[in-house]
């Protein structure tokens, strides 16, 4: 910098101000270099090559610069630029050729004079090597000037190829992490899609538990449509399972190697489960700052399940009438019509024969909507389906509280037996929960007080609940090949002693046949 000073003192007025003035620029240029490496930061290669020679050409005012970036895991990336020479920048890669031969001879950072292959005359040039070995890339750049490049110009372009090692490098270390992030991402995918294949495989009924009559009946019709392309409209009281039913539907049918993408209408916003369903472009409304995929896109070729499908606003019906019908929509804020195949299951607790009725409801939706109908049953008609889901929800939350608790007490079973379960399933299941978090022992403790011990109308008698409780000891002497005592045995199994067992079975009157 001081022999710079120097350089300026000595000159004499009658130079040309254009001269000093280029020298004041290039060295506002070097100072913005040293004093604003921000202007880099999270630049992708191509940008901070570009940055780097539109930079350097307008300050130096070159005849040409050209850079090289010589990727490993990508293509090789060339530029080039010109203040003289517009059409340069669509040359690169002729121009690459053309000086490949000097890049080799001369020694990087040193002038030399080479033959101008654009115009009459000698290119004053310097080249940089863009890391700390030049297979990484190069920066060239070249002037008429006589005296090309000055000490100044020298540091400037030193610190100007300095500065886009530093960004390079980082855009690639960047570009690993997120290489390395992706790849992650896939695997975890790959583990998860292969284990809910093998779930898929060992139980196509999923967590569908349970053996009563009621239920066998929705299962069959599940069964029958299944393998079909046919809408299938699944109605019953809150928790009882229709979200179950509407995965066995697409775990039995042709597109379960596809998505079962769900929406439940009730948890969004009126105002946005358009965008939820069609997806918007980017601006499309206030808030949409970019453009996002809609689940019927997301469901191609797969199955999409809408919950509370009664929730849907009236006037966004007759578009979802006709994604049923043509098979195709458009996203909020774009003309381009999508094409989608989607399978679609919906689901109400709402009567919406009723909302028909009350126009609230479109009738063409609803008839096309009910193609298979498939009621679940509330928990209070398939009683006998109660022990087996006590017992499979007490397998569940005992393993996710870390909790060892295996059985339940027959009186305990007997009361939830005797409960009607208005909330069903969901009910039955959150309750289970508590209790494995209140019981202290082995077996399950339930206050059954908290159930206000409201008896269903076909379980009323006390002879309902002794055959309730005279299955559950049938069921745990067969589980153990009728051995009552020991550790293995259906005492222990029930939390009971075995003389209470042994009495319980003479009241009872069970025998082995």
């Amino acid at each position: 910098m001081p022999r710079l000073l120097v350089a300026l003192e000595s000159q004499t007025m009658d130079e040309p101000a254009i001269e000093i003035r280029r020298l004041q620029d290039c060295i506002s240029g070097l100072m913005s270099l040293l004093a604003l490496p921000s202007l880099w930061d999270s630049r992708d290669p191509m940008s901070i090559l570009r940055t780097l020679l539109e930079m350097l050409a307008r300050m130096l005012a070159l005849d040409l610069a050209y850079a090289r970036l010589d990727g490993e895991a990508a293509p090789m990336l060339e530029l080039a630029r010109s203040e003289h020479l517009p059409d340069i920048a669509r040359r690169a890669d002729e121009i690459g050729a053309v000086i490949e031969p000097w890049l080799l001879a001369q020694h990087p950072g040193v002038p030399y004079v080479m033959p101008n292959p654009f115009q009459q005359g000698d290119l004053r040039v310097t080249h940089l090597w863009l890391g700390v070995k030049k297979e990484v890339g190069v920066m060239l750049a070249a002037s008429r000037r006589p005296g090309f490049p000055s000490a100044t110009e020298t540091l400037l372009l030193r610190v100007a190829a300095n500065q886009a090692a530093v960004e390079l490098q980082r855009a690639q270390l960047a570009a690993t992490r997120q290489r390395a992030e992706a790849a992650e991402r896939l695997n975890d995918e790959i583990k998860a899609h292969n284990a809910y294949l093998r779930q898929e495989t060992e139980q196509p009924w999923g967590e569908i538990v349970g053996r009563s009559k009621s239920l066998a009946q929705a299962l069959t019709l599940v069964e029958r449509v299944a393998p079909t392309n046919a809408c299938v409209l699944v109605q019953g009281e809150t928790g009882t399972g229709k979200e179950l039913i509407a995965h066995a539907i697409h775990r039995l049918s042709r597109r379960r190697q596809y998505p079962f993408v769900r929406l439940n209408c009730a948890a969004i916003p009126t105002g946005l489960i358009e965008a939820e369903l069609f997806g918007h472009e980017k601006g499309a409304f206030t808030g949409a700052v970019g453009k996002r995929i809609g689940r019927f896109e997301l469901a191609d070729k797969g199955t999409i399940f809408l919950d509370e499908v009664g929730e849907i606003p009236l006037e966004l019906q007759a578009k979802l009438l006709r994604v049923l019908q043509e098979h195709e929509f458009e996203r909020l804020g774009s003309t381009h019509t999508q094409k989608t195949d989607v399978r679609l299951i919906a689901a109400s607790n709402r009567d919406l024969a009723r909302m028909v009725a009350a126009r609230t409801f479109r009738d063409d939706l609803y008839y096309r909507l009910k193609v298979f109908p498939i009621e679940t049953p509330p928990l209070r008609h398939r009683a006998d389906d109660i022990p087996v889901l006590a017992q499979h929800f007490l397998q569940v939350h005992s393993r996710a509280n870390n909790r060892s608790i295996t059985t339940i007490a027959p009186e305990s079973l007997a009361a939830l037996c005797q409960y009607s379960w208005p909330g069903n399933v969901r009910e039955l299941s959150n309750f289970i929960e508590r209790c494995v978090i209140l019981t202290q022992g082995a077996t399950l403790e339930v206050p059954a007080g908290e159930l206000k011990l409201r008896p269903n109308a076909e379980d009323a008698s006390d002879e309902s609940l002794e055959r309730m409780e005279r299955q559950h000891i049938l069921r745990a002497l067969e589980e153990c090949n009728w051995v009552i005592a020991g550790p293995a045995g259906a005492a222990a199994k029930l939390g009971m002693k075995r003389t209470s067992l042994q009495s319980k079975m003479q009241k009872l009157g069970i025998t082995r046949n």
